[in-house]
Protein backbone atom coordinates (compact mmCIF):
# COMPACT_ATOMS: atom_id res chain seq x y z
CA UNK A 1 0.00 0.00 0.00
CA UNK A 2 0.84 3.51 -0.72
CA UNK A 3 0.42 5.95 2.14
CA UNK A 4 -0.18 9.96 1.21
CA UNK A 5 1.59 11.76 3.42
CA UNK A 6 1.59 15.65 3.92
CA UNK A 7 4.52 18.44 4.50
CA UNK A 8 3.16 18.02 8.26
CA UNK A 9 4.45 14.39 8.58
CA UNK A 10 6.58 13.74 5.96
CA UNK A 11 10.12 13.84 8.66
CA UNK A 12 7.98 11.46 10.82
CA UNK A 13 6.74 9.00 8.26
CA UNK A 14 10.09 8.72 6.49
CA UNK A 15 12.86 8.44 8.96
CA UNK A 16 13.06 4.73 9.75
CA UNK A 17 14.04 2.22 7.75
CA UNK A 18 13.65 2.32 3.80
CA UNK A 19 11.48 4.59 2.40
CA UNK A 20 10.36 5.77 -1.23
CA UNK A 21 8.23 8.84 -1.22
CA UNK A 22 6.79 9.24 -4.67
CA UNK A 23 6.07 13.73 -5.20
CA UNK A 24 2.98 13.81 -7.98
CA UNK A 25 0.26 15.76 -8.79
CA UNK A 26 -3.34 15.44 -10.38
CA UNK A 27 -2.04 17.28 -13.89
CA UNK A 28 0.99 15.63 -14.54
CA UNK A 29 0.87 12.51 -17.27
CA UNK A 30 3.90 10.88 -16.54
CA UNK A 31 3.02 11.12 -12.92
CA UNK A 32 0.00 9.35 -13.73
CA UNK A 33 1.91 6.49 -15.46
CA UNK A 34 4.78 6.30 -12.29
CA UNK A 35 2.19 5.83 -10.07
CA UNK A 36 0.82 2.10 -11.09
CA UNK A 37 4.65 0.96 -10.61
CA UNK A 38 4.77 2.26 -7.49
CA UNK A 39 1.83 0.75 -6.43
CA UNK A 40 3.19 -2.91 -7.87
CA UNK A 41 6.36 -2.47 -5.64
CA UNK A 42 4.77 -1.54 -2.34
CA UNK A 43 3.11 -5.07 -3.15
CA UNK A 44 6.51 -6.68 -4.10
CA UNK A 45 8.57 -5.11 -1.34
CA UNK A 46 5.54 -5.54 1.80
CA UNK A 47 6.92 -4.96 4.64
CA UNK A 48 10.78 -4.28 3.37
CA UNK A 49 10.18 -0.71 2.11
CA UNK A 50 7.52 1.74 3.07
CA UNK A 51 5.73 3.62 0.03
CA UNK A 52 4.30 6.83 0.55
CA UNK A 53 3.63 9.88 -2.27
CA UNK A 54 3.16 13.47 -1.78
CA UNK A 55 1.11 15.68 -3.76
CA UNK A 56 3.20 18.57 -4.47
CA UNK A 57 0.54 20.99 -5.39
CA UNK A 58 -0.84 20.49 -1.85
CA UNK A 59 2.58 20.75 -0.28
CA UNK A 60 5.05 22.56 -1.58
CA UNK A 61 7.32 23.21 1.55
CA UNK A 62 8.67 19.56 1.83
CA UNK A 63 9.40 19.52 -1.98
CA UNK A 64 10.73 23.10 -2.14
CA UNK A 65 13.40 21.69 0.79
CA UNK A 66 14.67 19.12 -1.24
CA UNK A 67 14.75 21.15 -4.16
CA UNK A 68 12.28 19.23 -6.36
CA UNK A 69 11.47 21.33 -9.65
CA UNK A 70 10.41 18.59 -12.24
CA UNK A 71 7.83 15.40 -10.96
CA UNK A 72 7.79 12.56 -10.59
CA UNK A 73 10.67 12.60 -8.22
CA UNK A 74 11.53 9.88 -6.56
CA UNK A 75 13.11 10.46 -2.95
CA UNK A 76 14.28 7.31 -1.14
CA UNK A 77 15.48 7.56 2.02
CA UNK A 78 17.52 5.04 4.44
CA UNK A 79 17.20 5.94 8.51
CA UNK A 80 15.68 9.49 7.44
CA UNK A 81 18.99 10.35 4.85
CA UNK A 82 18.24 10.71 1.49
CA UNK A 83 20.33 7.95 -0.67
CA UNK A 84 18.89 8.72 -3.89
CA UNK A 85 16.64 11.25 -5.70
CA UNK A 86 15.40 9.75 -9.14
CA UNK A 87 14.09 12.30 -11.43
CA UNK A 88 11.20 11.33 -14.35
CA UNK A 89 9.28 7.79 -15.32
CA UNK A 90 11.26 4.80 -13.99
CA UNK A 91 10.27 1.42 -14.87
CA UNK A 92 9.80 -1.55 -12.39
CA UNK A 93 12.98 -3.16 -13.43
CA UNK A 94 14.87 0.37 -12.91
CA UNK A 95 13.41 1.41 -9.28
CA UNK A 96 13.82 -2.68 -8.49
CA UNK A 97 17.26 -2.31 -9.12
CA UNK A 98 17.74 1.17 -6.88
CA UNK A 99 15.41 -0.40 -4.01
CA UNK A 100 17.49 -3.66 -3.81
CA UNK A 101 20.68 -1.91 -2.85
CA UNK A 102 19.29 -0.63 0.27
CA UNK A 103 17.31 -3.96 1.48
CA UNK A 104 19.70 -5.91 0.84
Amino acid sequence: MVQAITDKNFSQETDKGVVLTDFWATWCGPCRMQSPVVEQLAEDYDGEVKFTKMDVDANPATAQSFGIMSIPTLLVKKDGEVVETLVGYHTKDQLDQVLKQYTA
